[in-house]
């Protein structure tokens, strides 16, 4: 370790460095200058998306592909509360984000002065949806409050963590701090309660595991469990394509009455890595979900394990661990089959049964798209295809199909999170499948796809507005207001960024139209219109 003294910006970045960050999304100003001193003699990318909402979702879409935290660098006050509804997101989908912010000189903090960027109480106002914020106040605490910020991200349930720095201890010296890599302390439970769980599984006939996304790390062994316990598989929005086209995989909604039936008959469920809540449980707010007599709940926040359906063992564990350890439990004699497979093809039947014609057609389109670009990745807005989706899709790969339709639902999720995923994995197809409404809240986004050299194909499905909520209007008996916002060309949009795109005339042309754009390096663009796309809906 060198003497030299370094700025606490420079030593920031060796400190990223260090702990595998490889990419930061930001945009730079007088605020932040300092933290960029250090940047472009670092192996560290920097991405500039053209608001700091995109560059919240690019860190999103970032994190869940690489398994990596998504680090961005905003300025104080309209920078880091453009930053907010991103980090919403982050903190309802545990998706591992580190916002890193200026904040005004520590002498000027809580005057209301007026100050450039000043705000009440910044970092109050971010510790209400942040997992950790902190003000470094003293220059020399710079090493331990990242090594706390990276072991939140690392060994608890993920979300997001704000690290804001005054102005004036950005340029202060330091002398260089010993450089360590996080190492994650991931939890594990007690022999006793993995036994009792092992027994309850082994004494069961027609067990059923819930799959949520903290859990696909963990894909490996639970499918192992599965094929142990014959057990159906049920994914939740964010684990689709853990077990993809498996026997037992059944990548539809608990919220589908053919899947709440399964898992009412079953005599036990285990339940690994999902938080049990509204978006993925109880789309309809209807209170549907059944009662469950046996089930054993395994999450790695034990809060969470106090919320929602009370269980009869509770497993404070990582779903790696606990699956692990439940795959060792119960061992490898022979066992009663449960008629798993036959249980899992009956409820993807059913499940299929109860999705309108419109839906099925839509299903259809993602189907297409996963079948010939193989091994792609789709990245969801709030759009009309996107819930058809999370209601039945099987993705073909692990975070294959993620969107902002659970959780915090964010519009505008989908361009720019698209960009982050295809600089997680540039060489892997990327399709980002957004509507016209959705796609202008980050149209601008596209510049900074364009800007990165990112591989995503933009297919815009163009309803001609908020159709979504308008059908939930008139369904409701309300009179539509509101619902139709004038859309551009998309394809001119397209062409003022220097993408290539086209227009379907009718969806048979998709494949054709997605093989084409592969093929070009940088982003590009599809339009798929409900009512003037032959195919769109049935």
């Amino acid at each position: 370790m060198s003497d030299k003294l370094k700025t606490v910006g420079e030593t920031l970045i060796d400190l990223l460095e260090v702990n595998g960050v490889d990419v930061v999304f930001g945009i730079p100003g007088v605020h932040t200058v300092e933290l960029y001193r250090g940047l472009a003699a670092s192996k560290i990318r920097h991405i500039t998306p053209r608001h700091e909402q995109g560059a919240g979702f690019m860190a999103d879409g970032y994190a869940r592909v690489s398994g990596k935290p998504g680090v961005c660098l905003v300025i104080t006050g309209p920078g880091l509360t453009n930053i907010i509804t991103p980090m919403a997101q982050a903190y309802q989908d545990s998706v591992p984000m580190l916002v890193i912010s200026g904040v005004n000189a520590r002498a000027t903090l809580g005057h209301g002065r007026g100050r450039l960027h000043e705000l009440p109480d910044q970092r109050g106002m971010m510790a209400t949806l942040a997992l950790m914020s902190h003000t470094l106040h003293e220059p020399e605490d710079l090493a331990y409050v990242m090594e706390r910020a990276f072991a939140i991200l690392r060994s608890s349930r993920p979300g997001p963590v704000h690290i804001e720095i005054p102005t004036d201890v950005m340029a202060a010296p330091i002398k260089p701090p010993s450089m360590r890599n996080i190492t994650p302390a991931r939890p594990r439970a007690d022999a006793a309660t993995i036994n009792e769980a092992a027994s309850r599984c082994l004494s069961s006939k027609k067990p059923v595991i819930l799959v949520g996304g903290g859990a696909v790390p963990a894909a490996k062994d639970i499918l192992a469990l599965a094929e142990r316990l014959d057990a159906p598989l049920v994914t939740t929005t964010n684990a689709r394509g853990a077990f993809a086209h498996h026997l037992l995989s059944v990548p539809a909604s608990p919220s589908l009455k053919s899947v709440r039936t399964l898992i009412a008959d079953a005599d036990l469920v285990l339940a690994f890595g999902t938080q049990m809540g509204q978006t993925d449980y109880d789309m309809y707010a209807d209170n549907g979900f059944p009662e469950l007599d046996n089930l054993i709940r395994i999450d790695i926040d034990a809060a969470q394990l106090a919320r929602g359906p009370q269980a009869a063992v509770s497993i404070f564990s990582s779903a790696e661990n606990a699956a692990s350890d439940l795959l060792a439990a119960v061992g490898i004699g022979n066992r009663p089959q449960a008629d798993g497979a036959a249980r899992a093809a009956a409820t993807r039947e059913a499940a299929q049964a109860e999705l309108t014609p419109k839906m099925t057609a839509e299903v259809g389109i993602l189907n297409t798209v996963r079948d010939t670009l193989p091994g792609a990745i789709i990245v969801g807005d709030s759009t009309q295809a996107v819930y058809a989706g999370n209601l039945y899709y099987e993705a073909g790969r692990p975070h294959g199909w993620f969107n902002a339709a659970t959780g915090y639902g964010a519009l505008g999720y989908g361009p720019p999170a698209a960009v982050g995923a295809a600089i997680a994995e540039p060489e892997t197809p990327v399709v980002c499948l957004t509507g016209d409404g959705g796609l202008q809240f980050t149209l601008a986004e596209i510049g900074a796809a364009k800007d990165a050299g990112a591989d995503v194909i933009f297919l815009v499905w163009n309803n001609d507005g908020y159709q979504e909520i308008e059908t939930y209007m008139v369904d409701n008996g309300i009179t539509p207001e509101g619902v139709k916002p004038s859309a551009p060309d998309f394809l001119k949009i397209a062409e003022a960024f220097g993408l290539p795109s086209v227009r379907l005339s009718n969806v048979s042309e998709l494949p054709a139209a997605l093989q084409k754009f592969r093929q070009h390096k940088g982003p590009s663009l599809i339009e798929i219109h409900q009512a003037n796309t032959v195919g769109a809906t049935a």
